[in-house]
């Protein structure tokens, strides 16, 4: 009996010092989260691996290059979901967030986990002030919303070798995009989206797209424009470009797997380049050539690797160039928007109302409240009071698939909720 207790006593002994030490080395030791769930302990570690010494990493900002190690990036285990089942695989979505983003970035995982009927997992790349707000704000959100997704808050980083040039490319962590194949080497497949995204359809059905990719495709993307004539890179980019009108990278869907074994082709060797040889060799070339940074490069990319891409139709990435001198994006007439990307700040500004009053209505909808009389039936009313600008116009388009969408939420919003 005494050596049982003996164990005992220097097992707890053991946990205590470990803890001690644990808390005395991280940044995030010990802080406190809402939604009555009590003090967590959030542990930062290497994304590559499950590391013995992780109390022996340093924390870094945003304006540094990285741990001194072989490991330029780090990461934030923050919280995972509770009371659901996961047995189904997870999807994968990332977002980048810097400066005056997080109000935005919020809004765009709303609409994410609102509509999405398969659990989430959201890989959050923000800079580091920015990290205690989103646990916040995610923290308080309904328990039956709570549990749909887990999340992971990452510091941005570059290659230390290179980082200045990579933070003064086009927007400041705009690039941060580029090297989710190399950061995120334990996920298989991911969604891709810029902050100002609003999802109308489930991430389940731009997911689905995965299944349809052929034996040489690893990712999926959107053209830039419909019509060459008036598309930006037909007639203004002084490098290669994807296609007809090149394309846009505001929504991504990849499978990081055959990106990170692919050998691209490319304009500056005979030979093919993994990922992470192509990219600052693409950098140094093109550099004085770009005016849209990351998105430039991977349309050099898939200018080279056209069979490396699946081509998804507009309604998947729809802008105000698709209704600003007239309705140009086909597939929308027909189905409805199923992601709305509000670029160059609509959301923010009286230019474009119709986007505008899609952003505020999901913005302003409560959890707890019922979606279609709450968000819905708002929303209809105030696109009615754009119809004299060109995207205006085309209000029915906003909701058509929005209206279906929240159809299933509707009803898991008349069960009480936990809190």
């Amino acid at each position: 009996m005494r050596r049982y207790i003996r164990a005992f006593l220097v097992c707890m002994l053991f946990a205590v010092f470990s803890a001690l030490y644990v808390y005395s080395k991280l940044f995030y030791s010990d802080l406190s989260v809402g939604g009555g769930l009590g003090r967590k302990t959030f542990l930062h570690r290497a994304a590559a691996s499950q590391r013995s010494d992780i109390g022996q990493e340093t924390r870094r900002g945003p304006d540094e290059t990285g741990p001194g190690d072989q490991h330029w990036y780090t990461r934030y285990i923050m919280r995972e979901a509770e009371g659901r089942d996961w047995t189904a695989a997870p999807m994968h979505l990332a977002v980048v967030a810097c400066g005056q983003r997080l109000e935005e970035t919020l809004t765009m995982l709303k609409s994410a986990v609102m509509l999405s009927i398969k659990p989430l997992c959201l890989h959050i790349f923000a800079e580091d002030q920015l990290h205690a707000s989103f646990i916040e704000a995610l923290e308080s959100w309904p328990s039956s919303f709570r549990s749909r997704f887990n999340y992971t808050l990452y510091p941005i980083t570059f290659p230390h070798e290179n980082a200045a040039e990579w933070k003064k490319l086009f927007k400041p962590c705009a690039s941060q995009r580029l090297f989710l194949p190399l950061i995120l080497k334990e996920v298989d497949s991911l969604v891709y989206v810029d902050s100002d995204i609003l999802f109308l359809q489930p991430v389940d059905a731009l997911w689905s797209l995965l299944a349809h990719f052929n034996a040489s495709q690893l990712a999926a993307m959107a053209p830039e424009h419909e019509e060459p004539r008036i598309a930006w890179y037909s007639r203004f980019a002084r490098h290669p470009y994807y296609g007809r009108t090149g394309i846009n990278s505001g929504v991504m869907l990849m499978n990081m797997t055959r990106i990170r074994a692919t050998h691209f082709k490319n304009d500056m060797t005979s030979v093919g380049l993994r990922w992470e040889e192509l990219l600052m060799p693409l950098l140094q070339k093109y550099k004085l050539n770009m005016t849209w940074g990351d998105q430039d490069l991977l349309n050099i990319i898939f200018h080279h690797n056209p069979e490396c891409l699946l081509e998804v139709p507009c309604h998947w990435n729809y802008r105000p160039d698709h209704c600003i001198y007239g309705s140009n994006c086909g597939s929308a007439e027909e189905e409805g928007i199923f992601i709305l990307h509000g670029n160059r700040g609509v959301y923010h500004d009286l230019k474009q109302p119709a986007f505008r009053a899609v952003y505020d209505a999901i913005r302003q909808y409560s959890f707890r409240e019922d979606p279609v009389s709450s968000l819905l039936v708002p929303l209809e009313e105030e696109l009615l009071k754009t119809t004299r600008s060109y995207c205006g116009k085309s209000h029915v388009l906003f909701t058509k698939r929005l209206a279906h969408s929240l159809a299933n939420v509707n009803r898991d919003a008349q069960r009480p909720h936990g809190r």
